[in-house]
């Protein structure tokens, strides 16, 4: 996870600034916190310029009672998945459909069935313990990095963890 800035010289720059000092620090730590919740390259960049026009508006507002990586981390989460449902309902299928065809068509995806099955689990589950699954397993994040970024107690990031990993294994099994 990239660094935070000094947030007094930070609130001193103009929003351009500010979103220059974004773009060059969270980029790429924000594209990954998209890319496996669409799936595609040309998603993940759809939305995250989505994620920085929404930064760009609110930054003015944002108070700095978090932490500016993971205010952006929930607008990302929350940009990613409502333009999984938007795309959903436009083509009128299943979102966990859409995720596996998405899956599918990239041309980074390597055919691995295990992860298709593993993507096709992760789907049943409830936001939250994907959410946790995903940081743990794919980010490797520690529970304390997650209980920071997602404002959730370290005790409960672990129950949704191990929730998430025993359906996993019961659908696995």
């Amino acid at each position: 996870m990239a660094h935070e800035p000094d947030i007094e010289q930070f609130k001193k720059w103009s929003t351009e600034q500010q979103i220059n000092w974004i773009v060059e620090h969270y980029l790429q730590d924000l594209y990954w916190v998209i890319r496996p919740i669409v799936k595609t390259h040309e998603d993940t960049d759809d939305v995250l310029q989505n994620v920085l026009l929404k930064a760009y508006k609110y930054l003015p507002k944002f108070r700095f009672e978090s932490k500016l990586y993971s205010w952006l981390y929930r607008i990302s989460v929350n940009e990613a998945l409502n333009y999984i449902k938007k795309n959903a309902r436009m083509k009128a299928i299943d979102t966990q459909e859409l995720l596996i065809q998405s899956l599918r068509s990239d041309p980074y995806y390597d055919g691995d069935e295990m992860l298709l099955q593993l993507e096709q689990i992760l789907q049943s589950l409830p936001d939250k313990q994907q959410e946790v699954f995903r940081l743990k397993y794919f980010s490797e994040m520690t529970y304390e990095q997650m209980s920071e970024l997602l404002g959730t107690s370290v005790g409960a990031l672990k129950a949704s963890y191990h929730l998430a990993v025993k359906k996993i294994k019961e659908k696995i099994a």
